[in-house]
């Protein structure tokens, strides 16, 4: 039977615990056992000598394109990548293993957060099957290894709602945030330069940067948009002239997907008699057009 007409079962999902998002504590923890989990300096300066970092976006975005596929639990994929980055910057690793690499840390990530994890056979057959199940296995154990098990890693996803839960807004507001603070996420994710950040910066200034755009500071009796960042560097502990420097660079960031975005519509739309040219083209499934701020 194909694994590909199986559709999956509707995650249950339990309702958030206050006594969890509420507790100063929780998010105090988080901050402080952060940095164990960064990558140990920029690893394409001192550690890679054949991988790039245009193919490390690529693969990223390939990961990328199979939890969205697959409808992963959204921590998945910012954990995989936490991982490739730690590997990376611990192993000299050839270009030619880089989709292996990539493929198990997914294959980790999802038995981390997913209540149905990815089946091997599946992430294989996501290669074109220029991997073997025994492959993804033996690379499991060593990719286990060199991060010396600890896969607990915490994530700009693990401060998002902590952060909303404490911001004056209304909830519709809030709703709004959280969707385009995601998808902030996801897009630091995919780009190497944001690799060293704590999770708490990236995710402090994806709201704040999501806020912005949303021109909050427009909205009658909410906080203005100063006061905004002020309040969201004091939640996290961040100096404001960081979290801003950050925003910018994910605002950057974010401009410059929409522009390739506009630019692969664009070659497109020019190319409806090239039918071939345009299928050997791709986009990332969180297309960035979607966001309208």
């Amino acid at each position: 039977m194909d694994l590909f007409c199986l559709e999956k079962e509707p995650t249950i999902r339990a309702q958030r615990d206050p006594s969890i998002f509420c507790d100063n504590r929780v998010l105090k923890s988080l901050l402080t056992v952060e940095d164990r989990f960064l990558p140990q300096g920029p690893y394409f300066e001192r550690v890679q000598k054949d991988i790039k970092p245009f193919m490390r976006r690529i693969v990223a975005t390939w990961m990328l394109e199979v939890c969205e596929e697959e409808k992963c639990d959204q921590g998945v994929f910012p954990l995989a990548v936490n991982y490739l980055d730690r590997y990376l910057a611990a192993v000299p690793t050839k270009k030619c293993y880089l989709q292996l690499l990539g493929t198990v840390c997914l294959f980790l990530a999802s038995k981390m957060k997913s209540c149905q994890p990815l089946s091997a056979k599946k992430l294989c057959l996501y290669t074109d099957n220029s991997i073997t199940i025994q492959e993804l296995l033996d690379w499991e154990l060593v990719v286990l290894g060199k991060l010396k098990w600890n896969m607990a890693a915490v994530t700009p996803y693990d401060f998002i709602e902590h952060i909303l839960c404490k911001l004056p807004l209304p909830e519709d507001r809030v709703l709004l945030i959280r969707k385009h603070a995601q998808t902030f996420v996801v897009l630091c994710a995919t780009d190497h330069n944001f690799a060293m950040f704590p999770p708490s910066m990236i995710a402090t200034a994806s709201i704040c940067a999501a806020a912005c755009g949303l021109q909050l500071d427009r909205v009658e009796d909410n906080v203005c948009r100063h006061g905004l960042t002020e309040l969201l560097a004091k939640i996290t502990h961040i100096e404001v002239d960081c979290l801003k420097s950050c925003q910018e660079k994910i605002e950057q960031l974010l401009a410059s997907s929409l522009r390739e975005s506009q630019q692969h519509k664009h070659k497109e739309g020019g190319a409806i008699c090239k039918e071939a040219e345009s299928q050997s083209q791709s986009c990332t499934p969180t297309d960035v057009r979607d966001i309208n701020l």
